[in-house]
Parts: structure tokens; sequence; C-alpha cells
């Protein structure tokens, strides 16, 4: 109930339900309609699934998805709620708010040992926001689903606070250590368009 499909265009639209979300999701389909022709396009461009993904009450909501071309889809959808310690759109929302609103939210939701490969220490985690912050991006290695390597760019308003997360979603042997700086790249670039337009749309979160 939180997003209906137009039957002739096949388009998305948000559904009532939405009208229990927080305001921060509910401004964030402002960003979603901003963001899509330009996920789109780097959809055309790199061959993997794009999740524009917003925080709301601790965890990261996929608001939007734009599916690679193929037969290997990533099994996500616009409404779906992550962690935000086992996903690199998590990481990549909190990585610039303060250290102890990330520990409330560690402390709501947990660190559940989705992998093998996932963090569950703060210490660890915090550790590993200190690396997002400093390179610019977050990796999910295989650390939400085995097998599936995710990367995600913050999104910025003007003043510098993080709006949304843009990701990609791909297989390990898709986005690998070869390929992963030409798309970081290319997700960067994505990621200014994304808050230009918001600029000059007034979409962003107050």
């Amino acid at each position: 109930g939180y997003v209906r499909r137009d039957p002739e265009s096949g388009r998305y639209r948000p559904g009532l339900k939405v009208l229990s979300l927080n305001r921060e999701v509910l401004t964030g389909l402002g960003i979603r309609d901003a963001a899509q022709p330009i996920l789109r396009h780097l959809v055309e461009r790199i061959g993997l699934t794009a999740h524009l993904a917003v925080l709301d009450q601790g965890q990261a909501v996929y608001i939007e998805k734009v599916d690679a071309p193929g037969f290997i889809k990533m099994d996500t959808w616009v409404g779906r709620r992550m962690f935000v310690h086992s996903t690199s759109v998590g990481k990549a929302l909190v990585a610039h708010i303060p250290r102890a609103e990330v520990e409330a939210i560690l402390r709501q939701h947990g660190m559940k040992k989705r992998t093998p490969k996932t963090i569950t220490t703060p210490f660890r985690f915090f550790a590993e926001l200190e690396k997002v912050r400093a390179q610019g991006y977050a990796v999910d290695d295989e650390e939400n689903s085995l097998g599936a390597r995710c990367v995600a760019v913050p999104v910025f308003d003007g003043l510098g606070h993080v709006e949304a997360a843009l990701g990609i979603s791909g297989t390990i042997t898709q986005i690998d250590d070869v390929h992963l700086p030409k798309l970081v790249d290319l997700l960067r670039d994505a990621a200014r368009r994304i808050s230009r337009q918001l600029t000059r749309s007034g979409a962003s979160i107050a």
C-alpha cells in the first residue's frame, strides 16, 4: 500500500499508506522524482541495479529502484527497509551524522549477523564509518547477502547535510576491484547531479 502502479504508464506513485511514514520519507518522495532520470541514465551506463534510499527511524528505506537489464535481479523493492550496519546505503546515510545518533540506532535495531562477513560490533562499525568518510563512498562486501556487493555514496544538500544515499548493487564479479574506481566515479557524478537538481527544484529536506 506504500506505492501504487499506474496501469497506463507502468510507473509507481505514492500510495495512501505513505501517510503513516515519517516526514523525512514523505519529503524523500520529492527527491525520488528529481532522481529518477539520473538513476535511469546511470543504470544504462553501468548495467547494474541502482537504488535511492533515505534514513527513517534508524533504517535505510529504498524510495526508488531502477533494475539492471538482463536476468540477474536484486531482491529489493521500493519501500524495503534495510539495516544500516550491513548495507552500503545505510553506511552512507549515517557516516555523516553525530556519533550519538548512530549509537542510538545501533541500540534500537541491534547489529544482526546477516552473513559471516557482517560487521557486528560498534567498534568495527565506527571504524568502517571513518573509512566511508575518508574515501567518500561505502561498500557492502557480502555483508547483507552472500554473493552480492553494493557501493553507495551520500547525496548532499547545499548545506552539506546528507539528503539520501545513492547505491548500486551487483554480484561480486560484476563489482570487483578492477571496476570499482570507475563505478565510484560514476556514482559520485550522479549524486552531484541529483544534488543540483534538488537545489533547483527545492525538493530538499528542510
